[in-house]
């Protein structure tokens, strides 16, 4: 398939540009995959779709404030968005506007953090050395901004609650430069709801990166590749997800990154998960089999991006397609902020 297959019109005006009142609020779209069907719901009712014997898996990756606002030496300012740390005071990152950084200018960010663009990289990102005092994450938890997407158009800078909202309540293991977005709907009385009925869960780590986000560059779907994340399963989680397995068990991965690194890791080991910090390298695309995950909640994504590559390709093109259309129709909420798609 290509690209192009990809594409659906969305008015600008169903973008979230703010979280719902309450997070459990969301409307949520059911697809049926074996029915090839479609129904409204409401995420209040997620429990229910729910099976006894199922898994429900959660991405607990915690979002730093990785968008720092700066001061060129000349007085211009500048965004730096941190994306991936290369070595200890250098990070390859996303700049704007990049022009009045170059020349290796000074850019100051507060009084203990100040820093340089030392290379270009071929794909429009930057290579930044930082100088400081103290410790450097513990300047950027104290200074830096929420890191929102760039389809969201407002300040970000003056809004305490985008720090608690753009994070899910269980999030615990820093190093996300985005929010597991999926995950976003759940509140500790949603999960307490679900360990009531006896539902096992299983928390797994993977650092959601510019990958998850960044442009598709190709038409051709087979030469398209997702930039690689970092991901940890510990030993418990691991059991939980091999028992299920082996019991044919049904696993529910929140989120497309939960997806990608359960599959990734099952891929890797023949069919088992096995406990370790690794490279989530997978690119899912049309023709891939899934082995791990037999279920999905989602939110809705972008046109053509790898998201919704990976979404359709589970759920199935034509159905996926049909979904987003019915969910214009329907004035949900769309992308990071917005409403979700549980896949059965």
């Amino acid at each position: 398939m290509r690209l192009s297959d990809y594409d659906y019109e969305l008015p600008d005006e169903l973008i979230a540009q703010e979280p719902a009142a309450e997070r459990a609020t969301s409307r949520m779209l059911v697809v049926d995959r074996a029915a090839k069907s479609i129904r409204d719901n409401e995420f209040a009712s997620f429990v229910s779709c729910l099976r006894d014997d199922d898994v429900l898996v959660l991405n607990n990756t915690k979002v730093f404030p990785a968008r720092l606002l700066g001061v060129t030496e000349t007085g211009a300012n500048v965004e730096i968005f941190l994306v991936t740390r290369k070595t200890e005071k250098v990070w390859e990152a996303l700049g704007r506007p990049t022009r009045r950084m170059r020349g290796r200018k000074k850019i100051t960010f507060s009084d203990d953090l100040a820093g340089r663009v030392i290379a270009d990289l071929p794909d429009g990102g930057i290579e930044v050395e930082f100088d400081y005092d103290g410790d450097f994450d513990s300047i950027v938890e104290s200074i830096g901004h929420t890191p929102l997407p760039p389809y969201i158009k407002r300040d970000a800078g003056g809004l305490d609650h985008d720090r608690e909202r753009y994070q899910t309540v269980y999030a615990s293991s820093s190093g996300a430069i985005a929010a597991p977005t999926a995950g976003l709907h759940f509140t500790d009385e949603v999960l307490a709801a679900v360990r009531g009925r006896g539902i096992a869960t299983a928390e797994i780590t993977l650092h959601v990166g510019y990958g998850t986000f960044e442009p598709v560059r190709v038409d051709d779907l087979s030469h398209h590749a997702v930039r690689a994340e970092q991901y940890e399963i510990h030993r418990d989680a691991a059991d939980i997800l091999n028992t299920a397995l082996s019991d044919d068990r049904r696993i529910v991965a929140v989120g497309t990154t939960t997806t990608r690194a359960l599959e990734n890791a099952v891929s890797k080991h023949g069919g088992r998960v096995v406990a370790e910090s690794g490279v989530a390298d997978l690119t899912i695309t049309p023709g891939y089999r899934f082995y791990a995950v037999g279920a999905m909640l989602t939110n809705f994504h972008l046109p053509q991006s790898s998201l919704l590559i990976l979404v359709s390709t589970f759920g199935g093109h034509e159905l996926i397609m049909d979904a987003y259309r019915h969910a214009v129709r329907q004035r949900y909420r769309f992308y990071s902020y917005g409403d979700c798609m549980f896949i059965e």
